[in-house]
This record gives structure tokens, C-alpha cells and sequence, in this order.
């Protein structure tokens, strides 16, 4: 993890992930203190003009889900049409309030809300891809015409949405920088060894918020 002070750039983007109501305390798929980013996060966006939200929409039924799978419990793994998928508790269902933003998220500036996972065969982890690696979210489009060209990312799950936009991000030609701090890992089986591993492979650096300027 870098310690050198990083000074936040106009055509720099903030990646604020899934920080909704389903993975904070109570939540139907918690993430351990998930809700201890939300005032950092708050606090860091301050210092970006340019903010982008995403938000996991499922379906009811969605293919990711424990329950659309006979015999499977959370956490277990199943095989779908594009390979192993972890499968999870119901969550973030559309039009539910676990789907909903938390609400002392405060950023009134964000200039889209991406949403993810609204497909019901394909889950989708990373904002640029869905899990089969292929179907494109068009956020890699969008910040490219945008003429963005460094991608700052913070939020829920530091080991799954946040690690895979971030390394995603690095493979379509952007820097990505992961707020560490201002994120947080589910961390189940070896999903945080793993997501760290693939950021030293692909060039992913993690910096302290304490580090950025403006």
C-alpha cells in the first residue's frame, strides 16, 4: 500500500460501490463494519469533482441467489452458464429498501448511478463487466469519453465489487487506486488473499485515505 501523498486531480473519478442498505449491519448480506465507510466516504468525495455511484439491482430469483438453487446454501458455490458462481443470501432485490443507498450516504454531486446485477442469468460484480466477462456495463465507454483516465474506488465489498471494478479498470487502460480504508471485505474462503493478489498481478494500487490531497 502506497504512503506517498496522491493529489486528487480534476479528470480524476471517485467509484463509490454498492454502499446500500443490504450489506451494512442488519442487512441481508452484511459485510463486517460495512457501515463504518459510509463518513469517510462522504468526507473523501468532497475533495473529487466527479463522483459515481453504483448500485446492485437484482431481480427477484436472480441466478446468484442460494435460494434459486435446490440443495445450496450462501456461500457454497454453483455452476452457471459461465463457470463457478459464488452463491449468495437474497439481496439487494429491486425496488426493496436492501437495495436502497444507505442513507447518511451523502453526496449530492454524483453525477450517475450505475446499476449492476439487473440481469437475472448473469451476476455482476465489477461496474464494467458482468460476471461472464463479456457483457459491458458501458461505464468503461462513458469515462473514456469523459476523458477520465485515473479511477479512485472505495465502498462494499473490498474483496468483491470494489476488487473487481478496480481490477477491471486496470485491464481497460485506467489507473485504479483502491481507498482501502474506506472499504470493506466479506472476506469468505480466500476472497481477500485473492483479490490482493490479483491487484500486485494487474498493477492495482492501495493507498490510506489520509494520503490524498486537493
Amino acid at each position: 500500500m502506497t504512503s506517498s501523498a496522491i493529489d486528487v486531480r480534476p479528470d480524476d473519478v471517485l467509484l463509490v460501490i454498492d454502499v446500500q442498505n443490504d450489506f451494512c449491519s442488519g442487512g441481508k448480506l452484511a459485510v463486517p463494519d460495512g457501515e463504518a465507510v459510509v463518513p469517510l466516504i462522504n468526507r473523501i468525495a468532497g475533495s473529487f469533482e466527479h463522483v459515481i455511484l453504483t448500485q446492485d439491482w437484482h431481480p427477484a430469483g436472480h441466478l446468484s441467489f442460494a435460494s434459486t438453487h435446490p440443495g445450496k446454501a450462501p456461500f457454497e458455490s454453483g455452476d452457471v452458464s459461465y463457470g463457478k458462481q459464488t452463491l449468495w443470501p437474497d439481496h439487494c432485490v429491486q425496488k426493496t429498501s436492501g437495495a436502497e443507498l444507505v442513507s447518511s450516504l451523502h453526496i449530492p454531486k454524483a453525477e450517475l448511478i450505475l446499476r449492476k446485477g439487473f440481469r437475472k442469468e448473469i451476476d455482476s460484480y465489477s461496474a464494467f463487466f458482468e460476471n461472464d466477462r463479456k457483457t459491458s456495463t458501458g461505464l468503461a465507454g462513458y469515462l473514456s469519453e469523459r476523458q477520465f483516465r485515473r479511477v479512485f474506488l472505495a465502498g462494499l465489498a473490498y474483496d468483491f465489487c470494489v476488487g473487481f471494478s478496480a481490477i477491471d479498470a486496470r485491464r481497460l487502460g485506467f489507473e485504479a487506486i483502491v481507498i482501502k480504508d474506506a472499504s470493506r471485505a466479506i472476506d469468505t474462503g480466500d476472497s481477500l488473499e485473492t483479490i490482493e493478489k490479483e491487484f500486485q498481478d494487474t498493477g492495482v494500487v492501495t493507498i490510506s485515505s489520509n494520503v490524498l490531497t486537493n
